[in-house]
């Protein structure tokens, strides 16, 4: 739980400071170059407390501080208990996490809104937005495959063969590491589920029509059916994730 903290820490800071900005609201138009655009688009690259991801929005001006956004996300999911191995017996052998069942990633498409907060001002600064959004996920697992060591008894030598990660039979001094990346796509399962999201967008960027925008937030995925991740501990059907991330985007009418 110690790799939460911080993100959780930065959150609720905001979060706070958010709301003495918010008493400064007024009627007046402080953009820097004085327009207002009524659609926007964003790419964003995220870190979460469990890896990393990716995400697409797009959002329309409903009136000056509510803007509704549909968004996008693909990110990979890890289990908190994955802990880098290797057999040491052995060289050239390659790292892997050892009980890992499945790879997992999930694909998020969603609606919401945003709320501005504070208005930037002449003279530069940032703008504050809190958002909420929710909508449809689909969680991905792909198999875990390993090389393995077999003993060759009529060449009284070892040879390696790739298999799918089967905790009865593979432990750390019969497994060389990992296979190829792509080894186990053919044989993806997929989880319908959905998720809940909230935090804060700050634009930080000094040209209106070309925004930057760091976030802060918190994901809740939920699946019906839970998601084997770890050979060694029970499926998962929610996965909360606190996230940070770095978007650039544009705004147009």
């Amino acid at each position: 739980m110690k790799h939460i903290y911080f993100p959780a820490i930065v959150l609720f800071s905001l979060l706070w400071t958010s709301s003495l900005y918010a008493q400064q609201l007024d009627t007046y138009d402080t953009i820097g170059d004085n327009l207002l655009f009524r659609k926007e688009i964003t790419g964003s690259a995220i870190i979460h407390t469990n890896g990393w991801g990716l995400e697409f929005r797009k959002g329309t001006n409903r009136s000056i501080f509510t803007k509704l956004m549909w968004e996008a996300n693909l990110l990979e999911m890890k289990d908190a208990k994955e802990i880098k191995s290797i057999n040491q017996f052995f060289t050239n052998t390659k790292s892997y996490f050892y009980g890992k069942l499945n790879a997992v990633y999930i694909l998020r498409a969603g609606i919401g809104r945003q709320h501005m907060l504070n208005r930037k001002p002449y003279s530069g600064g940032v703008e504050v937005r809190l958002f909420y959004s929710g909508g449809l996920a689909a969680g991905f697992t792909k198999p875990v495959y390993l090389n393995i060591l077999k003993p060759d008894q009529a060449a009284y030598r070892y040879i390696i063969v790739t298999e799918r990660y089967n905790p009865d039979e593979h432990f750390p001094d019969n497994i060389y590491g990992r296979a190829g990346f792509f080894k186990g796509f053919d044989q993806l399962s997929v989880y319908p589920g959905a998720y809940a999201k909230v935090g804060l967008n700050i634009d930080f960027g000094t040209i209106n029509q070309r925004p930057k925008t760091f976030e802060v937030g918190a994901v809740l995925d939920g699946f019906p059916k839970a998601i084997p991740t770890m050979a060694f501990r029970s499926p998962h059907n929610l996965f909360f994730t606190l996230y940070l991330s770095f978007g650039i985007g544009k705004r147009y009418d």
